[in-house]
């Protein structure tokens, strides 16, 4: 449930990653979430609300005082399109979704509710905030957010606080993504719950969804390599459908023969040795 949640939550990104700029953020973010493996579904909620919450000021503060430090570690915690601080909330609240009992219908209509209501609370939210006199340039309720925090733009810092785009990196942006993933986790298990024999027609998706983090390696591989020889193109739908095709039957078969993807295998063995870790 975890990984099929955070698969979600990569979905609703709308812009291109170097890869290898997105294996070093995943490392960094798995590393900074194993020491919370042991704590309830409660605990991990709110903790996720409080980074939520917090996180995107500290990072809003940090660039507005040295917006252009190259220190990597400071580039990979706090820059670029995945910054840790930011994004360590969404794996929080994972881990708390993974730790509830969904095996009812009653669960599932929660969690889609539950959606819903930070969805709006986020995204809404911000449509809100940006459409009051104080904050009248509606149109960055969903815009382009590159250079947001320059020292020369000052006054969209104040403004760029309500947004809720995707990689704007506030918290009605968490908050919302977060509610938009819930939504489309409960909609998924709703729609098994009516219609049973879906589970059969839907299996590819089903099986990436079980080893979604070694799907996303092999996307990550797979657009390195068309960069290498210079095909890769962003915006094709022939490579959409290439990638699609490709992973699926990737997963199904490889679940043919074992229950988890290495991926899976390799992350649950170190999570293995942090419980270990007192």
């Amino acid at each position: 449930m975890k990984s099929s949640y955070v698969e979600a939550l990569k979905g609703l990104e709308h812009r291109p990653l170097h890869p290898s700029a997105k294996g070093a953020a995943g490392t960094a973010l798995t590393l900074l979430v194993l020491p919370l493996h042991r704590l309830s579904a409660y605990q991990l909620g709110l903790i996720a609300a409080a980074t939520a919450l917090v996180l995107p000021q500290v990072r809003s503060s940090l660039l507005s005082v040295a917006p252009n430090l190259l220190d990597p570690v400071f580039n990979l915690m706090v820059n670029g399109y995945y910054p840790a601080v930011t994004w360590v909330p969404f794996l929080i609240a994972g881990m708390a979704i993974a730790r509830l009992n969904l095996n009812t219908l009653a669960a599932h209509w929660r969690l889609g509710l539950a959606g819903v209501a930070l969805a709006v609370l986020g995204h809404g939210g911000s449509l809100l905030a940006l459409s009051s006199r104080a904050l009248t340039e509606t149109s960055l309720w969903w815009s382009d957010v590159d250079g947001a925090f320059e020292p020369s733009k000052s006054s969209f810092i104040v403004k760029s606080s309500w947004i809720a785009a995707p990689h704007s990196e506030t918290t009605l942006s968490i908050v919302g993504s977060t509610g938009c993933a819930m939504i489309i986790l409960a909609a998924c298990m709703l729609a098994v719950d009516a219609l049973p024999r879906l589970r059969k027609l839907v299996w590819p998706i089903i099986a990436v969804g079980s080893m979604s983090l070694t799907a996303y390696v092999l996307h990550i591989a797979g657009i390195a390599y068309l960069m290498k020889i210079n095909i890769f193109k962003d915006e094709s739908l022939s490579t959409l459908f290439g990638f699609v095709v490709v992973i699926s039957t990737f997963a199904v078969l490889w679940l043919r023969v074992f229950q988890r993807g290495p991926m899976e295998v390799l992350m649950g063995r170190v999570a293995d040795l942090a419980r270990h870790i007192r």
